[in-house]
């Protein structure tokens, strides 16, 4: 993969799908089904440098499985990654991922299956089951830790806080939302705060990304639609 393409699998609108806790330091989650819901949601990513771009993210409820999407274009870049998982007492298990990255026609195609995922999570099942710990209060110290796999099955480690809850004024309309900070301890520079909804794991708000105490990058909410189990 060239340079160019790195740096776009690297882009925010992808790092932002981090997370998660490892198995070896479960704390206490809701039960398996009870805040899982689908939904379908659009977002307004700003980055630094880039033109804005549009991206849809859809949870959904298939054959025992949930599956979680995400997809974006801006004018010379697509993106797409796809998680299907299920949801147990100890937490979010992921079944396969996959993501395609596409730069100027130039691109990259990517899997994960069940024996690479046996230990860790990829990102997009991770993103839920972060939002879904943080939604119930398991972790209010410094010592939080997330360990999932990035696209090409690499271990990532973040470290995590609760910060409390905050009201947004959105285009998508008003919100309660719980605020997460997460640090790379590797590059302490560098900082993301997520704005989860707290009655949907895995629904973002708004996210930014910080470097070096400046924001880069901003993802807000623009449209939503819920629906029934």
């Amino acid at each position: 993969m060239n340079r160019s393409l790195r740096a776009l699998s690297r882009l925010p609108l992808f790092s932002m799908l981090l997370a998660w806790v490892s198995s070896t330091a479960v704390a206490a989650v809701p039960e398996p089904e009870t805040l899982m819901q689908p939904f379908s949601a659009s977002y307004r990513l700003e980055v630094k440098g880039w033109p804005n771009a549009t991206i849809e993210h859809r949870l959904s409820r298939e054959s025992g499985h949930w599956q979680s999407r995400m997809q974006a274009a801006i004018a010379v870049a697509r993106g797409n990654e796809r998680s299907r998982f299920i949801v147990t007492p100890e937490g979010v298990r992921s079944v396969n991922y996959s993501s395609a990255y596409s730069l100027l026609g130039v691109g990259g195609n990517y899997r994960l299956g069940g024996s690479e995922l046996a230990s860790l999570p990829d990102r997009q099942a991770a993103l839920v089951e972060l939002s879904r710990r943080a939604l119930n209060g398991s972790c209010e110290n410094d010592a939080c830790h997330l360990v999932y796999q990035d696209h090409r099955g690499r271990e990532e480690v973040l470290d995590y806080r609760l910060l409390g809850v905050e009201r947004l004024s959105l285009p998508a309309g008003e919100f309660e939302a719980v605020r997460v900070e997460v640090n790379d301890p590797e590059t302490p520079e560098k900082t993301m705060l997520f704005h989860f909804h707290p009655r949907y794991p895995g629904l973002l708000l708004a996210v930014d990304y910080r470097r070096d105490g400046e924001r880069r990058s901003r993802l807000t909410l623009t449209s939503l639609s819920t629906e029934a189990h």
